[in-house]
């Protein structure tokens, strides 16, 4: 457990540095919006295209992967959105909860350190789960949001879905990735270094920007956050862990992935959505701030368990 923990120190280390340069107002709002979209734009999309183009698609298409990791992500969806209608919360904020309790912070956090942690074998699940978050769960919520406000389903929400998709960096750069590997292309020195230089300021930017935005996140409606916290980093990988070691008898190795980064804490996206919808914002920063701080040691504790497979 301590020879986990010591290895992923380093990665919260960088959080909590990017944390005291926003808290110190050294790293203001605007440098951080501009360090995200840097990552987000060009960093990340380097590291998933490079990683995708060296990918096979059968290391992403898992069928049982992808059934059992929807299986424990829908249940646990389930279970936040029924705790949302007994609290008689509306369909829109239950929906934003909902969110938070599933979606963990995979591209930013989850592929550099896993990758790193447990091995570029693992770059393949993660994919997948990145895609089902980004895909099926993205889509979920504007569908959700939207069709609750407007009172019916139309044309109009799936156009949406549909250039939200297509406008996603992330999505697109791991389309293009498989399908480079499709052809069985090779990647030429020169492009493959620039993409190595470029994807390697990824990790220390994404970390960093997560503690700098942190910096603004406020811990209202604390009891909230700490229920949809129990939910992310506990709830989460637990039955994500059950679906594919009892139902689906997923190969202990991406069982040990999947368990792993559905232990992440709430994706910084999600806030993103909050604020775009003007749906819970503050509750939802809570959750991403708690969870985020409490995953430094439960994040630990699951790789160190996971290990063991």
């Amino acid at each position: 457990m301590l020879a986990i923990f010591l290895k992923t120190l380093p990665f919260f280390a960088i959080i909590a540095l990017g944390y005291g340069a926003g808290r110190t107002r050294f790293f203001n709002e605007d440098a951080t919006a501009y360090l995200t979209k840097f990552v987000f734009y060009f960093a990340l999309s380097a590291m998933i295209f490079r990683f995708s183009a060296n990918l096979e698609l059968a290391q992403v298409w898992d069928i049982r992967l992808i059934a059992a990791y929807l299986w424990g992500t829908a249940f646990v969806y389930g279970i936040a959105t029924l705790i949302g209608f007994l609290r008689r919360l509306d369909v829109a904020t239950t929906a934003i909860e909902a969110q938070c309790a599933v979606i963990g912070n995979i591209g930013f956090l989850g592929l550099p350190m896993l990758s790193l942690l447990l091995g570029e074998a693992a770059i393949g699940p993660i994919m997948m789960m990145l895609a089902v978050d980004l895909i099926l769960f993205s889509s979920l919520i504007v569908i959700l949001v939207t069709g609750s406000r407007d009172g019916r389903m139309s044309i109009k929400i799936f156009r949406t879905i549909g250039i939200g998709l297509v406008k996603n960096p992330m999505i697109v750069a791991m389309s293009l990735g498989l399908i480079w590997s499709g052809f069985s292309l090779p990647i030429p020195v020169p492009l493959n270094d620039f993409l190595a230089i470029l994807g390697g300021a990824a990790t220390p930017g994404a970390l960093f920007a997560i503690g700098a935005s942190l910096a603004s996140k406020s811990t209202e409606r604390i009891e909230v956050a700490g229920w949809l916290t129990f939910c992310k980093l506990i709830l989460h990988p637990a039955f994500v862990g059950f679906a594919a070691i009892y139902l689906f008898s997923v190969d202990s190795y991406s069982a040990a992935v999947i368990i792993a980064a559905s232990a992440l804490p709430v994706a910084g996206n999600v806030y993103m959505l909050a604020q775009h919808y003007g749906i819970a914002p503050q509750r939802v920063s809570a959750a991403i701030l708690v969870s985020t701080l409490l995953s430094i040691a439960t994040v630990s504790l699951v790789i160190a368990y996971v290990s063991n497979f």
